[in-house]
């Protein structure tokens, strides 16, 4: 009879018979130095989507990557077949170093870490002035997110014409964002495209932005023509056509070498993950003092060195309370 759990011995674990001819494993795996180079556009269920040159090629993971995954923006090799025809299928064997990073968790409970756009260059942060009501302290998780993950920030504050903007441009001021205004007329118009292009140009921008800020109908501005071709191939070969709401889609900006990625609407922007010490780095003035904290300094306790470095004229007083601000979004709830 076979045993099992902590009863089981050697003689009941079942080996493969040792056939004749069969080569024994090896963790030699291959370098693939002819492997074609590529960028993710989407994820869907295991299939990812790349630009492979101008080709739009299917493909998924190479087992040997193992649990490692690629996520919209990275830098892949592939293999197999390129052809980008219909119901072929290559192999993505490796992927590259990421140079940025945009990651969140669902809530702040939650222990999983997700990376949710790589090798982007800034982090476009849409909301409305009104209906729905700006939610600080999402902004604020957006930022500490994008200054951990190497991105820079860019706000893009929408319905102008419902509510005034400076309340809300105050409470950032300090931070040096740059920004862009809009109104629904602008949005309808393309005129608010034109002005948020001219942030883009060049750039790998990944946009953020809760349900009914504008946040996809400025997209849709931004690069009609591309969604709707990448989409179209991409329902092609899928069948499924899920990409604009639930998965988030690189495209191309045309007339210049930038993208736009879309990312889906989020509810809730979890950020206990992030290291204080990463934020920092967005903080030149203010990251040389520093040097005196504690080992695994809050940056908002007694003896943090800050308080000493700017209380010696190092830095404007209002930049320490902007990032002890955005650091404390770490502990509290988006609706404290």
């Amino acid at each position: 009879m076979r045993r099992y759990g902590k009863h089981t011995d050697e003689d009941d674990i079942r080996s493969r018979p040792n056939r004749k001819g069969t080569r024994p494993r090896t963790n030699i795996r291959p370098k693939h130095e002819e492997a074609a180079e590529g960028m993710v556009l989407t994820v869907d269920r295991g299939r990812l989507t790349c630009l492979v040159e101008d080709r739009v090629v299917m493909a998924m993971k190479a087992r040997e990557l193992g649990r490692k995954a690629a996520v919209v923006g990275d830098r892949v090799a592939l293999v197999g077949d390129l052809s980008g025809k219909k119901d072929t299928l290559a192999r993505i064997v490796r992927i590259e170093e990421r140079t940025s990073v945009l990651r969140r968790t669902a809530d702040d409970d939650d222990p999983y870490e997700r990376v949710v756009v790589a090798n982007a260059d800034q982090l476009a942060i849409v909301t409305a002035l009104a209906d729905p009501e700006p939610r600080p302290r999402l902004i604020d998780r957006c930022l500490v997110a994008a200054y951990d993950g190497g991105l820079d920030p860019l706000l893009v504050l929408t319905k102008s014409d419902l509510a005034p903007p400076d309340t809300l441009l105050e409470l950032y001021g300090d931070l040096d964002i740059p920004y862009v205004v809009t109104s629904r007329e602008e949005l309808d118009s393309g005129d608010a495209a034109e002005r948020v292009f001219e942030q883009l140009e060049g750039k790998v921008t990944a946009f953020v932005g809760h349900s009914g800020v504008g946040k996809t109908t400025l997209v849709n501005a931004l690069v009609p023509k591309e969604r709707r071709r990448l989409t179209g191939r991409v329902n092609a070969v899928t069948g499924r056509g899920r990409h604009t709401t639930t998965s988030a889609l690189a495209l191309p900006l045309t007339g210049t070498d930038g993208w736009v990625i879309d990312t889906p609407g989020v509810r809730s922007f979890g950020i206990a993950h992030i290291d204080p010490s990463r934020v920092i780095h967005a903080f030149p003035d203010l990251k040389p003092g520093t040097e005196g904290c504690p080992r695994a300094c809050s940056h908002d306790e007694q003896d943090c060195a800050l308080d000493e470095w700017v209380a010696g004229g190092h830095a404007d007083p209002a930049r320490l309370y902007s990032l002890r601000r955005l650091l404390a979004t770490r502990e509290r709830k988006e609706g404290d």
